[in-house]
């Protein structure tokens, strides 16, 4: 990983370039965002796209809404597709050639680095000196680009992790395969060399210091944000059960995300089983459905899931569901009596907010982001650990105590109004400032 990142950068990297006087204090005109893995206009719950693609539209949009344009830098995962594409005003995807279309699994993108930086400078070339003022990448695959690009303009470097392999290798779930070594060297030397990094919640900046000796001074926390006018209340529960065809008095709780062992949806099945054998009159009231895809590690047994609810004798009350939009997500978490979240790791968990926002408590892991996301004992329930039988208990508390739903989804929908995306950017444009600040300061000294 190393050699082919020093390799590159002997090629690529020329000294930063000097400012102008009189830039000082603005903040970024327009940016570069970077997003290898997976493109912002991809279906969120299938293959490698999740959160972060979420993430990553949301933000960029109200960004250029307080006018810092946007170019994001994606993979084309599919032949002929147009070298850009306008995602929203002032939001510009630009599809790179790197390697072929189809079949690319995440952990063999490394290799295509080079032919990926190389058409990120290819799209720069054109351009007049300090077209982009920031580079602000996503993931430790785009770290690496945002990195040697960042060295080749002159312009500072914001990265945001959103997971980070010593954080995943520490809780793994079981069976499930751990991040190779060179990804741990490839965050390592992201670390070191951005401006800033931002953390989606304090915990994060937190691993970020202790698994990576962080310097305290570069981190920022910037919570993601929710789109509220999507995921709201709306027409209530009983309208999305019509809608979705399910029965208005059954007992739901929902999974959605994508099918993986990090996401540990077979916690809420084995938890399903644990109700039915202490309670078999339950099995009318509930329906559990599972919305989204395999992906990464699951993609291994696609059908894994379908095979343990049969196991458990549950697959009468198991409702498997393929990946949705934006907008039909937002009508299954207002259906659901409660979205269950029991992931191993996760560094915020946007998902608990969504559900959160359209009205729906979150049966959750205390993992990573999600006791910020959550509030115990308000908008839902944390449990420790991973034991199916803790979920049942809290999925019982709901059961038999019928006014709880409503009572903690209207908290949930109040908590959720504190994550807006327009929050979210402003402070990312604040981060920006002081990475355009820290960097100028350094290009200063270093030429002083």
């Amino acid at each position: 990983m190393s050699q082919y990142v020093s390799r590159l950068a002997g090629t690529l990297a020329t000294p930063p370039r000097l400012r102008l006087p009189g830039a000082h204090h603005r903040k970024p005109r327009r940016i570069a965002m970077l997003s290898v893995h997976t493109s912002p206009l991809h279906q969120p719950g299938t293959g490698d796209a999740g959160g972060m693609n979420v993430y990553i539209v949301e933000l960029a949009k109200r960004l250029a809404a307080i006018n810092i344009e946007v170019e994001i830098f994606t993979r084309a995962t599919t032949g002929g597709l147009p070298p850009s594409v306008e995602l929203a005003p002032g939001v510009l995807v630009r599809h790179i050639d790197a390697g072929p279309y189809e079949g690319l699994a995440k952990e063999e993108l490394p290799a295509q680095l080079c032919a990926f930086t190389h058409g990120v400078m290819q799209a720069w070339a054109g351009q007049r000196p300090g077209y982009y003022d920031l580079v602000h990448s996503h993931y430790w695959l785009s770290g690496h680009v945002g990195w040697l690009a960042a060295e080749r303009w002159g312009a500072p470097l914001v990265h945001a992790m959103h997971t980070m392999a010593k954080v995943k290798n520490a809780a793994l779930a079981e069976g499930d395969t751990p991040e190779p070594a060179a990804r741990v060297i490839g965050e390592t030397q992201i670390v070191r060399a951005a401006d800033r990094l931002i953390a989606n919640t304090a915990e994060e900046a937190d691993e970020l210091a202790r698994f990576y000796e962080a310097d305290p001074g570069k981190l920022a926390v910037v919570h993601p944000g929710v789109n509220l006018e999507r995921f709201r209340p709306a027409d209530g529960r009983a309208a999305a059960r019509a809608r979705l065809d399910l029965p208005q008095d059954a007992i739901i709780p929902l999974f959605a995300g994508r099918i993986q062992p990090l996401k540990a949806p077979d916690i809420l099945l084995r938890a399903v089983a644990v109700l039915l054998d202490e309670d078999p009159s339950l099995r009318s009231k509930l329906v559990v459905p599972v919305v989204g895809g395999p992906s990464g590690s699951g993609l291994a047994k696609p059908e894994g899931l379908q095979k343990l609810a049969a196991r458990l004798g549950i697959a009468d009350v198991v409702r498997f569901r393929p990946p949705v939009g934006q907008d039909r997500l937002a009508d299954w978490f207002r259906a659901a009596s409660v979205l269950v979240m029991p992931s191993y790791s996760e560094s915020f968990g946007l998902v608990a907010i969504e559900a959160q926002a359209s009205g729906t408590p979150v049966v959750a892991a205390a993992v990573g982001g999600l006791p910020v996301a959550v509030r115990d004992g308000r908008t839902g329930i944390l449990v420790e650990g991973h034991d199916p039988a803790g979920y049942a208990r809290a999925l019982r508390r709901f059961i038999d105590e019928p006014g709880l739903v409503d009572r903690m989804g209207a908290a949930a929908a109040r908590h959720a109004q504190s994550f807006g995306w327009d929050t979210a950017a402003s402070g990312t444009a604040d981060v920006y400032l002081a990475a355009m600040h820290e960097h100028r300061r350094r290009v200063r000294s270093h030429h002083g």
